[in-house]
């Protein structure tokens, strides 16, 4: 998978797990796209691919305020 691939993967499954606004009223696309290239760089976090990642990435996620 190319990098483009991935990271396309990474924010397609990041606005379908969470939506196009997260609980906060960010936007969901423009903080995928914005560390979607981090995981791509790790490669453990490559290997496992873009939908593992977005799992780890919920995982750090604090509740809505």
């Amino acid at each position: 998978m190319s990098r483009e691939e991935f990271i396309r993967q990474f924010i397609e499954a990041m606005v379908e797990k969470v939506g196009e606004e997260d609980a906060n009223g960010y936007l969901v696309r423009d903080y995928a796209a914005e560390v979607a290239p981090a995981y791509w760089d790790d490669l453990d976090s490559r290997e496992c691919g873009p939908e593992a990642c977005v799992e780890e990435d919920l995982e750090h996620w604090e509740p809505a305020e």
